[in-house]
């Protein structure tokens, strides 16, 4: 019964001086690289088009492993003759533990997409421009990532996420309609550079 009592008295000694070291000052993030999202905005079934773009973030230095992030992406393709041009402006908050040279994060982002007009589906003849749809929704993100550290202001990130947006058709008289099947959850993945400074 002693050896055990002695043997936690030294864990929570141990634990103690492992959180009494200083952690690395925190820095600025800047990221940068390429997205891959999973459908176009009008990917009805059997009609699924994933699209590439770009994905950049800044983050502001962390306070107890958990960071400010703001996450901008845009993506471009085409899908049942018409355009794709998504964009989406997100924020929220990012919780990152150290492993070694390793760095793993999980994050949750809300924000607002936005679209090019004529992203429904276009005419048959590929002539005139097609049905006009929403161009702006709420978009939220959840998802998480590693950084594998380089240099000691670069890193490697890699990083997948689940999206939703709610982009809809536009009617006559501007009223929104659903058309069943259109996508609203998106997987998400980017690879690039992490800079810290």
């Amino acid at each position: 019964m002693l050896s055990r009592l002695a043997a936690l008295a030294a864990l929570l000694c141990l634990s103690a001086a492992l959180h009494a070291q200083p952690e690395p000052p925190s820095r600025f993030q800047v990221y940068g690289g390429y997205s891959y999202l999973s459908n176009s905005l009008n990917g009805l079934p059997a009609a699924h088009h994933a699209l590439n773009g770009y994905d950049a973030a800044f983050a502001f230095p962390n306070w107890h492993h958990v960071r400010f992030k703001l996450d901008v992406s845009g993506y471009r393709g085409t899908n049942l003759g018409a355009s794709q041009g998504p964009y989406f402006i997100l924020g929220g908050a990012q919780y990152s533990i150290p492993v070694k040279r390793e760095t793993i994060f999980v994050e949750g982002l809300g924000g607002v997409g936005g679209a090019n007009k004529d992203w429904a589906y276009g005419q048959a003849d590929g002539q005139k421009p097609g049905t006009v749809g929403e161009t702006a929704s709420f978009a939220a993100m959840v998802g998480g990532g590693l950084d594998t550290r380089i240099t000691r202001h670069a890193a490697l990130r890699v990083e997948g996420d689940f999206q939703y947006s709610y982009f809809s058709f536009e009617g006559l008289y501007l009223t929104p309609y659903r058309v069943s099947g259109l996508p609203t959850n998106f997987g998400r993945v980017t690879g690039g550079m992490v800079w810290n400074f």
